[in-house]
Parts: C-alpha cells; sequence; structure tokens
C-alpha cells in the first residue's frame, strides 16, 4: 500500500496559473473587523445591489421540489427563450455555469494544445486560466491608463500572432472602457479566418452602445458571452451562456458537461428574462450610481459602460482598508496591475451616497 502515498503523485504543474481572487464578502469582512454584517456596504464584486428578480425567486421556491430531476426540459426551455430574444436559433445558444463555463466550452471546442489566446491586460484572470487548462500558450494585449484605457482594433491587432481566440471585453472589467462596434468588425476582418473574436458583454446590459450580436449573422468567427450574473442578480446560481455563429453552433453537443446549467438556474434565468421591471430600475439605478460617483467622489474616475467606476485613489490599499473599518467595501485594483486604483460597484440609491462620503473622508484624511 505504500506506493499509493508515493511523493511522485502529484498534480501537473501549475504555477503558470493565477488565481482568480473575487472581492471580499460582507461576513468575511465582518468577522475580521468585528461588524455586524448588516451595517456593511459592499461594493466590491460587482453584484446586483436589488438582489435578484423577485419573480426569479418565486421560480426557485416553485421549482425546489424537483431537483431531484434532470433539467433537459428546463434547459430547452430556456435556451429557446435566448433563441428568441437574439433571434437566433437554439443551437446557438450554449447555456453555461456562469459566464467562465463559457469560456471552458469554447475552450473546449477551439483550442488544441499549443494553441495561442490573446487576452487583455487588466483583465478577468480566468481568460488565460482557461485556456491554459486545454493547453494553450497565453500573450497579452494592453489597455493603458495613458490613453484612458481606449479599446481600438489597431492596439490589439499590435500584439496579434494568428492567434486561436480573441479576449475582447466590453464593457472592460475593471476599467468600464468599450470597444465600439465598428472596432471590433474591424478588429475581425482584418484576423485569420481561424481566429475567433470572443466579445465578452457580460456587462451588456448596462450600456448604450449595441451589442456584436448582429456580426454573428454575417460572420463564423465572431461569438459573444452574456451573463445571469450581474443585471439579472443571479451570481450565486452561475449562470451564463454564448452566442455563436450557426456555421459551428452544433459543436455544443459535443463539449459541454451533460446539463449544463442546474435545474434552478434554468427556472430563474427564465422568469428573470421576464422580468422586465427589476431589469429596468437595476439599470437605471447603475445609471444614477455611476454619474453620482464621478461627480461627487474626490478622486478621479474614468468613463464606464459597466456596473462599476475605477477611481484613482493614490494608495488604493490604504483607502480600502479604511474604508472597510468604516462598513464600506470596495475593490482594491493591485490585483488586476493597477495599483493605486480603486473599482467601485454601483449601489442603491441609499447605499452609493454612504460610499462615497466615506471614501471622499478617508481621502480627506490621507
Amino acid at each position: 500500500m505504500r506506493h499509493l502515498f508515493a511523493q511522485d503523485m502529484e498534480p501537473r504543474d501549475l504555477s503558470a496559473h493565477v488565481p482568480y481572487r473575487a472581492g471580499r464578502g460582507v461576513e468575511e469582512v465582518a468577522r475580521d473587523l468585528g461588524l455586524d454584517p448588516d451595517s456593511l456596504v459592499k461594493l466590491s464584486s460587482n453584484e446586483n445591489p436589488h438582489g435578484p428578480s423577485p419573480a426569479a425567486v418565486e421560480a426557485i421556491h416553485e421549482t425546489a421540489d424537483s431537483v431531484h430531476t434532470y433539467p433537459k426540459a428546463a434547459h430547452t426551455d430556456l435556451t429557446e427563450a435566448l433563441a428568441e430574444r437574439w433571434d437566433l436559433k437554439p443551437p446557438q445558444i450554449w447555456l453555461a455555469a456562469g459566464g467562465d463555463g463559457v469560456l471552458d466550452y469554447l475552450g473546449r471546442a477551439l483550442l488544441d494544445p499549443g494553441a495561442r489566446v490573446l487576452v487583455p491586460d487588466p483583465g478577468f484572470a480566468y481568460y488565460p486560466m482557461s485556456a491554459r487548462y486545454h493547453g494553450a500558450e497565453i500573450d497579452q494585449y494592453r489597455l493603458e491608463k495613458g490613453d484612458e484605457f481606449e479599446q481600438t482594433a489597431e492596439m490589439v491587432l499590435a500584439a496579434y500572432d494568428s492567434q486561436r481566440i480573441i479576449y475582447v471585453t466590453s464593457p472592460h472589467n475593471p476599467t468600464g472602457s468599450e470597444m465600439p462596434l465598428p472596432e471590433i468588425e474591424r478588429l475581425a476582418e482584418s484576423t485569420d479566418e481561424e481566429t475567433l473574436v470572443l466579445v465578452d458583454e457580460a456587462y451588456g446590459e448596462f450600456t448604450d452602445r449595441p451589442s456584436a450580436r448582429d456580426l454573428i449573422t454575417d460572420r463564423d468567427d465572431v461569438a459573444l458571452l452574456r451573463t445571469f450574473s450581474k443585471a439579472y442578480g443571479l451570481a450565486g446560481l452561475r449562470l451564463g451562456y454564448g452566442v455563436v455563429p450557426e456555421a459551428w453552433a452544433g459543436a455544443y453537443n459535443r463539449v459541454n458537461t451533460p446539463f449544463a446549467a442546474n435545474l434552478l438556474a434554468c427556472h430563474a434565468g427564465l422568469a428573470a428574462l421576464e422580468d422586465k421591471p427589476h431589469l429596468r430600475e437595476t439599470v437605471e439605478t447603475v445609471r444614477w450610481a455611476r454619474q453620482y460617483i464621478q461627480e461627487h467622489l474626490v478622486a478621479p474616475t474614468w468613463d464606464s459602460g459597466g456596473n462599476f467606476v475605477l477611481a484613482s485613489v493614490g494608495d488604493s490599499q490604504e483607502v480600502t482598508t479604511r474604508a472597510q473599518k468604516q462598513g464600506v467595501i470596495v475593490r482594491d485594483c493591485t490585483s488586476f496591475g493597477l495599483s493605486g486604483c480603486i473599482r467601485i460597484t454601483c449601489g442603491t440609491r441609499e447605499s452609493t451616497p454612504r460610499a462615497v462620503e466615506t471614501l471622499n473622508e478617508v481621502l480627506a484624511e490621507r
């Protein structure tokens, strides 16, 4: 039996994988600081401050006693509803466990070992993580603070060398910048036929700019990522989906986990899609809060198309720590490579002014 405990039995080399670090949660901060969780304002994880759609909550309760069954019908119903929403065929909708699952499915479908991908820096840590899981090598293109984090086809093409997938985040997290649709189209037209331009529109509900969806009608080298985590308030259910060209949509059945999205998530997602008042309130509040933060925070900020604002505050670790002690949790962006910056999620009309006031006090004390 000694061989079962041999020291040679170790995971493969994962040293190149940078762990994804989520924003600190209410319970975690409250425990560390000895504060009442109900007294805290959490604006660090880009969650929906209004909570989930009430219709989604009702759907979860109504479905709870059916979780012993597989979600085949619910999966089909949600897929068809999304296809109708986007005016596409159902096979073009790839349901997954969050946007992360979409990245994994596209990696399974497109990446051979040794393939190369191109990711933004700063950017979502799971882009390179997922690609590496599938044996890919990582290249980066840089969003420059000195250029206001502007996203153009030219800046991406400067780093392009026939990579298999290019990841574009619009609106971009954590900067809030966007790549205009003509630039996305130019990027697709300027790359090889074998290169997929993947446009992550996780924050797409919060911007007035058009989605890249129309490019999918005439092209087979553009795909979208969408999620129910942000505008629909279902982050805890892990529900996302890809929107892919018809030409290769059938690959989903060969790469997806059986019943990729769970039963409760499918029913909640279907209900949330129909709860237009909740979505409208969420989007209106975000747009109000973005403007409030930009007008009242005594620190430089950047324009944002997402449900958050990036601000330059000097010592971001100190500001974040001191704000937490006063009950306001924001995201130190050092982990994104943006030391000196914090990301403030748009809160409610009550919590946003409190957060701004607290941050202004902290900044004034420094």
